[in-house]
């Protein structure tokens, strides 16, 4: 196993870990909330881990553990259906509406890519959330890692949804192998239509980082914010320029990538300076604080995540997905790379 290959991959699902974690009770709130209950949020709430979001991503790596590049809509839609569907008792807990939504089409009995149509939110963030894994597994091929994610994506998204999926993966591809930040956000242009709703917010939310120039660059998440922070102005104009201030959720995947990718460049990929960033940002905090984070970690490797953080991720409770309960995401992380690194057959 490739040593850096592997650091960088625990690095990544540790960051999407200690990101899920720290932006949970943030989660729905607006940036003044935020600032109001806590001055600022830099800290994991201890032994309350994170969601869904992590819980998906280990289950998405393990489609690849199983499958490799040969993945297919199939194959997740049969996965869905006996890891998922299969062992649902009662409500399902903490999933968001276009996983909700894909539980229904399954029962109903309908396939990909009909389950990720069928229902309205296929635009979510779901898919957005889980695409980490693609990247470190195609580290390097931003085009197979986005192509692998959008396979997975078809069976729960559509639309933008599938973009949001597409950028992130790629991005992670590229950040893995230790690309500047900049690289990296040009690897999720490029994954995604030009003219897509992602592609069009994330581009807005570059120029909002960019005009701030020397101010995002003196940022320090760990100090408290105060009146005329130059963080509360480019809260302010990242949430003028990206949210959909009259939608009811905040689980837009333009907006919610377009807000985790401008908090991976203020915190210039620092693992925890963009983590911070991305959960004071508010609205959907869980998602885009673990999506700053995984692009960070995959840059920085495990050691750039703080160790009072990785202190508080410890195996998942499954508390949404009951088929992933116990796994922890640096084991996930390691099965991931010896998969990625297996032979291909016929070469």
């Amino acid at each position: 196993m490739s040593e850096e290959y592997a650091e960088r991959a625990r690095g990544c699902l540790l960051g999407l870990a200690v990101g899920d974690a720290l932006g949970r009770p943030a989660e729905n709130l607006p940036p003044e909330e935020i600032a109001r209950r806590w001055g600022r949020l830099t800290e994991i709430e201890p032994g309350r881990g994170g969601t869904d979001d992590t819980e998906y991503a280990i289950f998405a790596a393990s489609l690849l553990v199983r499958y490799g590049r040969a993945l297919t809509g199939d194959d997740v839609a049969r996965a869905w259906r006996e890891e998922i569907v299969g062992k649902i008792e009662g409500p399902m807990r903490g999933a968001g509406f276009s996983e909700l939504g894909t539980v229904q089409a399954l029962r109903r009995g309908l396939a990909p890519p009909m389950t990720g149509r069928w229902h309205p939110h296929g635009w979510s963030d779901g898919l957005a959330m889980r695409a980490a894994p693609y990247g470190i597994f195609a580290a390097g091929e931003p085009e197979e890692a986005a192509r692998l994610v959008a396979v997975d994506g078809a069976v729960s998204h559509s639309g933008e949804g599938i973009w949001g999926g597409r950028a992130v993966a790629a991005a992670v591809a590229v950040a893995m192998t230790g690309a500047e930040p900049s690289t990296v956000v040009a690897a999720a242009l490029a994954a995604v239509p030009e003219d897509s709703w992602t592609a069009r917010n994330l581009r807005a939310a570059v120029a909002v980082v960019a005009a701030h120039g020397a101010d995002v660059a003196a940022l320090n998440p760990r100090r408290p914010a105060v009146i005329g922070d130059p963080h509360e102005a480019l809260s302010r104009e990242l949430h003028e320029a990206v949210v959909a201030r009259h939608y009811p959720w905040t689980d837009l995947a333009p907006e919610a990538v377009a807000l985790a990718f401008a908090a991976y460049l203020t915190g210039g990929g620092d693992v925890e300076e963009s983590v911070v960033v991305a959960a004071n940002l508010g609205r959907d905090a869980d998602t885009t604080a673990a999506i700053a984070g995984a692009l960070a970690g995959a840059g920085r490797g495990d050691d750039g995540v703080p160790d009072r953080w990785a202190a508080e991720i410890g195996p998942v409770a499954g508390a949404c997905l009951p088929g992933v309960a116990g796994r922890h995401v640096l084991d996930v992380a390691d099965e991931l790379v010896e998969r990625a690194l297996e032979p291909v057959e016929g070469t």
